[in-house]
């Protein structure tokens, strides 16, 4: 079916490979978003990087929405998907000039701020075409994205114009961009989910994404240092973390998140999509990019012996607020309350705090062993042999 070179996505599409060519972008605006924390002066500059995460996703969620709506490598939707790849791209390189802009050319914020706008805005139009003669539906897009977009733009934009108060300003356009959406779509609104295998494979693309960047964060952590033992130990407890979130996610719960999220139809499923995957998921990724700055520091920090706080801190406090959105998405579809997956967000948080004065590597491998242990305990407790996983959605 068509509407104006618009063709809408059937129950059984898959993710488009000019889906995965947008989602690009955002491994190098994630690995900019490590930066912009690992610069600046903590704990405001973790601050500063979560503000800019939520951005990003609220931009990338905006597009796996639609994405879902109406097929991403068909007509006007492959413009919009190739316009908002380069505006995001342009964004990402503002990013760390995002709230300390260098001296020479343009505004890094007002560069930021216009890219921003230019996606959302897009995304806006080309959603009111999908949505075709469905009333509902428009109604919807109107109402949700009109009325958070247009102000939090206005908000950050005048924390553009006032430096001074830059970081409140976006922090409460963040907050309300985040706030009216979800009261705007209470019960699931007029938004549509055509694809259940689309909309849950596309956000287990985003954690993939997120574990991307705690592989690089090793990478960048190493750099200039020659590769001796002690890098070659660090780079392995390292990928032993990103293993152990990789399998918290993929070994069961990607799957069971999928095959319960199929189930539903109409407006729960709808509801169902707002809560587990733009909203729940945006803990998890969040607090896996804010983890791989933990693990950055740590490879980073080798020679001076320990971790010190803003690694401990980042590595624990990300992963530990991850484990603990995994085990509510879980829940909101009808499982249990994992004990495995809350025992271990309190337990990184209870240790966090004895991790500052520990040797880098040895931090990361009670981390890691902790995040292995309790996969396997997890995928056991369900009767299941750890070998029988099949790592990923069903």
């Amino acid at each position: 079916m068509r509407r104006s070179s618009i063709e809408l996505s059937d129950e059984g599409d898959a993710v488009t490979t000019l889906e995965l060519f947008f989602d690009l972008v955002y491994v190098f605006a994630f690995t900019q978003v490590t930066g912009l924390m690992a610069h600046g002066q903590a704990p405001g500059s973790v601050l500063d990087g979560a503000i800019v995460f939520a951005l990003l996703w609220w931009t990338w969620c905006s597009y796996a929405w639609l994405a879902n709506m109406a097929r991403g490598d068909r007509g006007v939707m492959r413009l919009a998907l190739l316009a908002a790849t380069a505006a995001m791209f342009i964004a990402s390189l503002a990013i760390p000039e995002s709230f300390h802009d260098r001296e020479g050319g343009l505004s890094g914020p007002l560069v930021l701020v216009v890219c921003y706008a230019v996606v959302r805005f897009l995304h806006i139009g080309v959603y009111l075409v999908a949505a075709g003669t469905d009333v509902a539906l428009r109604r919807q897009v109107l109402i949700s994205l009109a009325a958070s977009a247009v102000p939090a733009v206005a908000l950050l934009t005048l924390g553009v114009l006032l430096p001074d108060w830059q970081r409140p300003i976006w922090l409460v356009a963040v907050a309300y961009d985040i706030l009216v959406i979800f009261v705007t779509s209470r019960g699931g609104g007029g938004w549509v989910v055509r694809s259940a295998r689309h909309f849950s494979e596309r956000h287990g693309l985003i954690v993939m994404l997120a574990l991307g960047e705690s592989v690089v964060a090793i990478g960048v952590g190493a750099a200039e240092k020659p590769v001796d033992v002690p890098i070659i130990v660090a780079a392995a407890v390292g990928i032993a973390v990103a293993i152990g979130v990789w399998l918290l996610y993929f070994l069961d719960l990607a799957g069971q998140l999928e095959h319960a999220f199929s189930r539903l139809a109409g407006r729960q499923r709808a509801h169902a999509a707002r809560d587990v995957f733009t909203y729940l998921h945006l803990p998890i990724v969040g607090g896996i990019v804010i983890g791989a700055l933990g693990v950055e520091q740590a490879v980073a920090h080798l020679e001076d012996g320990h971790l010190g706080a803003l690694g401990a801190w980042t590595l624990c406090g990300g992963l530990a607020v991850s484990v603990a959105a995994m085990a509510a998405a879980a829940r909101r579809l009808g499982g249990a309350w994992s004990v495995w997956r809350l025992g271990l967000a309190a337990g990184l948080v209870a240790v966090a705090p004895l991790l500052p004065d520990t040797q880098p590597w040895l931090a990361l491998a009670i981390v890691a062993a902790a995040l292995i242990g309790t996969a396997v305990a997890t995928h056991v407790a369900a009767d299941q042999s750890f070998l029988e996983g099949d790592g990923g959605p069903s």
